[in-house]
């Protein structure tokens, strides 16, 4: 097969679809690799870097020979018009964000698979989990986005000049973004606590030294495939209610939840923000421009109150760490491409079950359940 991987098309990008471990990966398996010029600038990979591993690094309009189109993000207008049928697209789509996107796809006769809709739950998915493997660098670097806006240290210090006391942060989301917010705050030498509406992630955050809080307004939440589910409105605003009394005691607040093509639930509400001591950090993952987990916070802005509390909105962290993210990203993509090819061709079966959680657009439609069929009216959310 011939692979080609363009430059990211968003403007605040850096990412790139794959590295030059990836490439050599990819070459070795009898696979032919076509790497548009400066695709992997952003994440300090120079065009070099990728003929040593075997690639052709080519300018655009030389790609449209490929069997498959690999990239981070979802693909611009002209992209988009240059894909043409036959041809597979693979990339984190977020098709749910944007089902138009999927119409425009199909309209292409591209198969069109993204990632973020890898079945996690499925074992053999996990080397192709793309959504973990950023969000991991997404929590680690909210922790030390927190500590950097912090106007006090983190860990206990003692010193000549006095004692300062560690900083108390809580993480509101426990799934794998809030796991590593957790562990590097704790790293940090903050003292951690941590919300989840599934009680059963309190041994994972027990065992990185972090204090589960329990609400005794909400009951457990646990949905399918290990995410939590919808709250209704009632639950909501007694979760918010309850919460404002424990984020008031915390310095540093770091929120995680989303959900896919929905706004993230508001977690920390404007009568907690007014509660909070000045001097406060709130980074908000969730951040999008549905809206996010703290009531106020604008995606990629850090804004300070009136009351001196930041709200950071932190929009696309694995972006900001390009090198490690574009490495990570690159094992998933290319662990799935693989997994698509049968003897040497793109195989799509849409009767195996990871195959079907991928695939949006097949043959000239749009074939993924949730984009086929009339959306849930409370989908789960997501870390």
């Amino acid at each position: 097969m011939k692979v080609a991987v363009v430059k990211e098309a968003g403007p605040a990008e850096r990412r790139v679809a794959l590295v030059p471990e990836a490439v050599a990966k990819l070459h070795s398996a009898g696979h032919e690799i076509l790497v548009q010029t400066g695709a992997g600038s952003g994440a300090f990979l120079p065009d070099e870097s990728y003929s040593e591993a075997g690639a052709s690094v080519v300018p655009a309009d030389q790609l449209a020979s490929a069997d498959a189109i690999l990239m981070v993000g979802r693909p611009d207008a002209e992209q988009i018009a240059r894909l043409r049928s036959g041809q597979a697209v693979l990339g984190m789509l977020a098709p749910l964000a944007d089902p138009e996107l999927a119409a425009q796809l199909a309209s292409t006769g591209a198969t069109a698979i993204s990632l973020d809709l890898i079945p996690r739950t499925l074992s053999r998915a996990q080397p192709m989990d793309a959504l973990s493997s950023q969000a991991n660098i997404a929590g680690y670097k909210a922790a030390l986005l927190a500590a950097a806006a912090f106007g006090r240290f983190f860990p206990l210090l003692i010193t000549a000049a006095g004692t300062a006391r560690p900083a108390k942060v809580l993480v509101l989301g426990t799934g794998v973004a809030g796991l590593q917010a957790i562990g590097t705050a704790r790293r940090l030498g903050a003292i951690v606590s941590a919300y989840d509406v599934r009680p059963e992630t309190r041994t994972e955050v027990e065992s990185l030294g972090g204090t589960f809080i329990e609400l005794t307004s909400v009951g457990a939440a646990s949905g399918t495939g290990g995410y939590a589910r919808a709250l209704t409105d009632a639950e909501r605003a007694a979760q918010q209610a309850e919460l404002a009394d424990h984020i008031t005691r915390h310095d540093v607040v770091i929120t995680t939840a989303q959900v896919p093509g929905r706004r993230p639930p508001l977690l920390v509400t404007g009568e907690a923000l007014k509660s909070m001591a000045p001097g406060s950090v709130l980074v908000d993952i969730g951040a999008s421009t549905l809206g996010g987990n703290v009531d106020g916070s604008v995606p990629g802005e850090t804004i300070v109150a009136d009351n001196g509390i930041t709200i950071i909105g932190a929009d696309n962290l694995p972006s900001t760490m390009a090198a490690a993210a574009s490495t990570m990203y690159a094992r998933n993509i290319s662990s799935l491409l693989l997994y698509l090819v049968k003897d040497g061709q793109f195989t799509v079966d849409l009767d195996d079950e990871l195959v079907a959680g991928v695939v949006i657009t097949y043959q000239g439609r749009v074939v993924h359940p949730a984009l086929s069929a009339p959306p849930a009216a409370d989908p789960p959310a997501a870390e």
